[in-house]
């Protein structure tokens, strides 16, 4: 199975730390990682969205439940069989 998470962020200034550290504890079963941020007038966007290619479909429900942990922050969850 193939699991993307979508991961969307509405201040990522005051989110984007924990966001990371979360990512980083899991970087061993994330295959791809895609950011999208928009920018407005020259500056970066307060929001974000993050996919996220997971390859250990039982370690995808752990990352999930940590980034719903944080405020500002909606997950939504893709699964391929």
């Amino acid at each position: 199975m193939t699991t993307i998470i979508g991961i969307k962020i509405s201040n990522r200034l005051q989110s984007a730390i924990a966001v990371q550290e979360i990512l980083t504890k899991f970087g061993c079963i994330i295959k791809t990682r895609i950011g999208l941020h928009e920018e407005i007038n020259g500056q970066c966007s307060p929001k974000g969205l993050i996919l996220l290619e997971i390859i250990d479909d039982k370690k995808a429900v752990d990352i999930a439940n940590e980034l719903c942990d944080i405020e500002e922050i909606e997950i939504q969850q893709m699964i391929f069989s």
